[in-house]
């Protein structure tokens, strides 16, 4: 029942006005007040009878407690930036803490060495190529003596058809026939072999050829790793640890630079295993910092473990959230709690109920100042805990409904409202 007693603040200026009004009676003969400044005594007598009560607004919620899980802020990302070069570390441009962004010459790499082997294998170039140039060359010069090969062989094969016609007519003897034909046919074995010889030729180009391609090949793989000689920041972030100063000398896989990517920032927290089945990637999750008290970061889930630790049955599940300004950095302790499903019940305080568990009902407010006056509503309720009850009909969101009263309240009667009373704003 809504009847216990409330000590209201604004009885006491009440009882100091009556007080200072007896005083100034007694000490100037009685005079009073001017008229019309003296509270009727029929008002006062009205509002000692009207309930004075406490409100609030209804709204959703659930009677879960959330449980509070600590965790680390790290960076999104964490790269090595790696020697990929053996050399002297002649000069190394960023800090721990610095900002770095993506493309930013961060050290430099002695490279001396590799640009003598870059120019050799340049020279090596040219010489190839000049081998290759040569080999074409030959190739022009065999067709060339295929052609000739081949006008000196239709010469001897009409010389050969000419002679052995006047052999026939008897102008010529046997034998001088004979020996054109022979003429003709080693003017064919020699066109055959200049033929060969372009085809030779032409391998030998092939060859040279490839062997171009091979060293440039290599040539471009040594420019490569005199390009590694300059150190440049594969990530826009900042300098979370330096490995090497300047003057050490660096084989390749070395690590020279720990880079953090801090647009967004994870918190790994450890979950037990009951609480695994309410939890699925992309649930928002509210993130306190206590680097900044007054603010809640809103983060949401981006990685479930596949595996819990066999010991501990606690899974890893990170939760990711927006850096905007870089303003949140590495290390800092983080206190995550995870949204609930949101409930459509309305939760309202355990005493702002009267009636029996079976026929329960509140008091709604209806009308604003001096018309302000409750009207019973009966309700459906929930389940209870820690003081707060569950009210699954006859309430909405957003309506006022008193919490304490000062007096025992009855349907439509006017009442006074506190000055710790809430109150939905007019329509």
């Amino acid at each position: 029942m809504l009847s216990s007693p409330l000590v209201w603040l604004s009885a006491a200026p009440r009882q100091v006005f009556l007080f200072l009004t007896a005083g100034l009676l007694l000490t100037t003969g009685c005079t009073g007040l001017p008229e019309g400044e003296a509270q009727p005594a029929s008002q006062s007598a009205r509002d000692a009878d009207t309930p004075a009560v406490e409100t609030a607004i209804a709204q959703t919620g659930s009677l879960e407690i959330p449980i509070e899980y600590t965790g680390t802020t790290a960076p999104v990302r964490v790269v090595s930036l790696r020697a990929q070069t053996e050399g002297r570390l002649l000069q190394l441009n960023a800090d721990v803490g610095d900002a770095i962004a993506r493309g930013q010459v961060l050290g430099q790499v002695d490279s001396r060495l590799l640009l003598a082997v870059v120019e050799q294998a340049r020279a090596e170039l040219a010489a190839l190529e000049s081998e290759v140039a040569q080999a074409e060359a030959e190739v022009s010069d065999a067709r060339a003596q295929v052609e000739q090969a081949r006008v000196e062989l239709q010469q001897a094969q009409a010389d050969a058809a000419r002679l052995q016609s006047l052999s026939g007519e008897g102008a010529i003897t046997t034998q001088a026939a004979e020996q054109a034909v022979t003429a003709a046919r080693t003017a064919e074995q020699t066109l055959r072999s200049a033929q060969e010889q372009v085809r030779t030729r032409q391998q030998a180009v092939i060859a040279a050829q490839r062997r171009v391609t091979a060293q440039q090949a290599t040539l471009s793989e040594v420019q490569a790793r005199e390009a590694f000689a300059s150190l440049t920041a594969p990530i826009t972030g900042s300098v979370l640890a330096k490995t090497v100063e300047p003057g050490d000398l660096l084989q390749p896989g070395d690590e020279v630079l720990q880079l953090g990517d801090f647009s967004v920032i994870k918190v790994v927290v450890q979950v037990s295993e009951l609480q695994l089945g309410s939890l699925q990637l992309g649930q928002t999750a509210q993130v306190r910092l206590d680097a900044f008290p007054n603010q809640r970061l809103n983060g949401q889930i981006s990685r479930i473990s596949p595996a819990a630790d066999p010991t501990a049955r606690l899974i890893p599940i990170e939760i990711t959230m927006p850096n905007a300004g870089g303003r949140i950095s590495s290390g800092l302790l983080a206190r995550v709690q995870f949204a609930n499903v949101q409930s459509d019940l309305i939760i309202v305080p355990e005493q702002a109920l009267s009636g029996s568990e079976q026929k329960s009902e509140l008091f709604v407010l209806q009308g604003t100042g001096e018309q302000a006056k409750v009207a019973a509503r009966p309700v459906q309720i929930g389940e209870k805990r820690n003081g707060q009850v569950e009210i699954r009909s006859g309430l909405k969101a957003g309506e006022t409904f008193v919490v304490r009263s000062s007096k025992p309240l009855e349907d439509g009667q006017p009442v006074r409202l506190s000055i710790l009373s809430e109150q939905s704003p007019a329509p």
